[in-house]
């Protein structure tokens, strides 16, 4: 991965839970939306232990922030006729720079949406020398090569370096499934322990 690709992840805009920018509330109610965020402001105030109109405010503060980007659900993915997940591994030819890449992704995101891919995820990232992994859901594996040959039209495409990782998601073994509960008992944790 290129020192450029190194520094703009350094110099991002995310700022550690660890900085104090948020409040161990903000935290505790991030954990407690991502656990469900079907509750309501109500039933949040009573989980975390404050007021309602402080939940409601929190709220309006985080999505402002950007902190909290959308309200979702988790579905099962086989049940709604995804047979394979893929995480696919591409790498930009050493003459594209990091800026052009952003472009390439943009050209991308409208090739993709025109064709129909079911992409979740789509980001440059860095490791095993590779730039960007795409994660993509897929009726089966008819389905998967569509994409992995749409793919291999985006300007700027190495066909050669194209790697995935497929799971079966109708396996009857799951060792654990996609939840974000995990990830808010973290959190959860975090605001416990940054307390005064």
């Amino acid at each position: 991965m290129s020192e450029e690709m190194i520094r703009q992840n350094d110099s991002s805009k995310s700022e550690p839970l660890t900085s104090g920018k948020l409040k161990d509330v903000e935290l505790r109610l991030i954990s407690e939306l991502m656990k469900n965020s079907r509750r309501s402001d109500r039933e949040l105030a009573r989980a975390i232990g404050i007021s309602q109109p402080t939940v409601s405010r929190t709220i309006r503060k985080l999505e402002k922030k950007g902190y909290i980007k959308e309200y979702t659900m988790i579905p099962d993915f086989s049940k709604l006729g995804f047979g394979i997940l893929a995480i696919t591994l591409l790498r930009r030819p050493k003459d594209v720079s990091a800026v052009e890449l952003d472009k390439f992704m943009v050209m991308g995101q409208e090739i993709a949406r025109k064709k129909g891919m079911k992409s979740i995820l789509a980001l440059r990232g860095i490791g095993l020398g590779y730039d960007v992994a795409v994660i993509s859901a897929h009726e089966d594996y008819s389905s998967y090569l569509e994409m992995i040959n749409g793919i291999k039209e985006f300007p700027g495409s190495d066909a050669e370096s194209i790697q995935s990782f497929l799971i079966n998601l109708r396996d009857a073994v799951q060792y654990r499934a996609l939840t974000l509960s995990y990830l808010a008992g973290y959190l959860k944790e975090k605001a416990a322990g940054a307390k005064p």
